[in-house]
């Protein structure tokens, strides 16, 4: 989750099995709380930047998500995410969750990638 602002990211907590109707309900409940503008969700692109089996995976959760939400639902790739955040977790001392970590990685990333031009 990122601040109005789009400067600072915070980790929010994992939800467990996304597409059953415990964590589909745990997740309206997310999106009602924090009421985004924009949904980002991390596909798992292959080394290559290909599509593999999992980038599909995503993209058909992501066309789920935006059937349920007004918030726009936007992809991003996520290689070397989970990389990154064992390497802020193990640097940072932090605590919270790694897909927590990996999920401001890839937020960050989407961030940089659709800064206003100064």
């Amino acid at each position: 989750m990122s601040d109005p602002t789009g400067t600072l990211v915070r980790p929010l907590a994992v939800i467990q099995q996304i597409d059953s109707g415990e964590g589909a309900a745990e997740l309206d409940a997310v999106i009602a709380r924090e009421a985004p503008q924009v949904i980002v969700v991390g596909e798992p692109r292959l080394m290559s930047g290909e599509r593999g089996e999992q980038a599909h995976v995503a993209s058909s959760f992501a066309g789920r998500l935006r059937s349920r939400t007004d918030a726009r639902v936007e992809l991003m790739d996520e290689r070397l995410s989970t990389t990154e955040a064992e390497r802020r977790r193990r640097e940072g001392g932090s605590v919270a969750d790694l897909d927590s970590i990996a999920a401001c990685v890839i937020l960050e990333a989407w961030l940089r990638a659709h800064e206003p031009v100064a």
